[in-house]
């Protein structure tokens, strides 16, 4: 007879990540790892290791580093948990920066500006915590309850939350005007 011991995905984790890219992989590699440990759905853990990313990455792209390390060095800190009803939450906290965090209208042909509109359509929450030190804390719950049977399940509309408006949606653009003048 076999001896199976359920794990649990620890209560929390955190860990500084440097401030750019070079600790993403490792702050995704031990997220996913410590997830999959916990049992989570795939599903759960691939959107929480994208939001993660997100976050990391605008964290170092608008904000500071941590105490009063100069822009390109110092950390950031990353950290996600489970609690016991189940609901995983991922948190990033800079040392702040000039703009607040809010969801951006990038154009169709933009490089950039998707983030927390993606990060929007693929949690079931988030918000923004500032401290008295002027760090800013981006948190998102990714999932209300990594327990539930369902929480394996990709949501269908997804990426029409995410995509750009049709073309025939913006008001005063014509494509037929566009070639008026060729006549």
């Amino acid at each position: 007879m076999a001896l199976v011991v359920a794990q649990e995905v620890p209560a929390s984790s955190s860990m500084a990540v440097p401030h750019g890219p070079a600790g993403v992989g490792e702050a995704r590699h031990r997220m996913r790892s410590q997830l999959r440990r916990g049992g989570v759905a795939e599903s759960v853990i691939d959107d929480a290791v994208l939001i993660l990313s997100e976050l990391l990455s605008n964290a170092c792209k608008h904000g500071r580093p941590l105490g009063d390390a100069l822009s390109g060095d110092g950390d950031v800190l990353a950290a996600w948990r489970v609690d016991a009803s189940g609901r995983l939450t991922v948190e990033v906290t800079d040392g702040g920066g000039p703009t607040r965090p809010a969801p951006a209208t990038p154009s169709v042909t933009a490089h950039g500006g998707r983030g927390l509109n993606i990060i929007t359509a693929l949690a079931d929450d988030w918000g923004v915590r500032d401290d008295a030190r002027g760090e800013v804390t981006v948190w998102v719950v990714v999932h209300d309850d990594v327990h539930d049977p369902d929480a394996g399940h990709r949501r269908d509309d997804f990426a029409t939350r995410v995509a750009a408006p049709a073309v025939s949606a913006i008001s005063g653009l014509d494509f037929a005007d566009a070639f008026e003048s060729m006549d």
